[in-house]
């Protein structure tokens, strides 16, 4: 299938013309971002906790100290909705209600589970390594026995799953059209800055190639 099952618990019921359950643009959002919060409840108490994911197909994989007790929570089974939220401008409209942003978001509820198997827990690390520089994995020194010991890498599967994705400028009531107000979108732009060494460089290695700090994202480098 092409696209998502919306489900009772994902179907968008405000604005729906914003729903996205096409796969290609779930994915296309979750390959941008690179953080995700985690949503869950323990004894009643409600966290969310931002931390770094990668998306590998259909699941999406975290991975942390092995002494959090973010990841020994969801390793436990418990419910768990993971967010990402891309913003793209400031909806600035002629009236306070219909100011708004242009964004894209992805919801993923589900059940997050332990990675325990070696070859599929190095894959998730080469995943993740990669998602925020190109080829950065294939250039490090892989982890050692004691480094996978103190690492928990969980999956999480794109089963039930919704974005929801707002474009273009503010509307406004017509009669507020007539207002000397200004009328617009603001872009909003990630960029990244220059890289910076940390003195302990061997000569003549350089840093990761702006390309490859950028790929699958919208992202740009900085100008010189």
């Amino acid at each position: 299938m092409s696209t998502y099952t919306p489900t009772p618990r994902t179907k968008v019921r405000r604005l729906p013309k914003r729903a996205v359950y096409d796969k290609a643009g779930v994915h296309a959002i979750l390959d941008e971002g690179f953080i995700c919060h985690l949503g869950f409840a323990v004894d009643g108490q409600p966290y969310v906790i931002p931390t770094l994911y990668a998306r590998s197909g259909e699941v999406l994989y975290m991975h942390g100290s092995g002494a959090s007790r973010t990841l020994k929570t969801l390793a436990e089974g418990v419910q768990v909705c993971a967010t990402v939220t891309l913003m793209d401008g400031f909806v600035l409209a002629r009236s306070a209600f219909h100011h708004s942003l242009n964004y894209r978001s992805v919801v993923v509820l589900g059940r997050a589970r332990l990675v325990s198997k070696p070859a599929e827990r190095l894959e998730a690390l080469r995943t993740i390594t990669n998602h925020v520089v190109s080829q950065r994995w294939e250039e490090l020194r892989p982890p050692n026995e004691l480094e996978l010991k103190q690492t928990l890498v969980l999956a999480l599967a794109l089963e039930e799953v919704s974005a929801k994705v707002r474009v273009g400028p503010p509307v406004d009531d017509e009669e507020d059209y007539a207002s000397p107000v200004w009328g617009g979108v603001v872009p909003i732009h990630t960029r990244l800055g220059a890289p910076i060494a940390d003195g302990r460089v061997l000569p003549d290695v350089e840093p990761p190639a702006p390309s490859r700090l950028i790929v699958g994202r919208k992202r740009t480098a900085a100008t010189p």
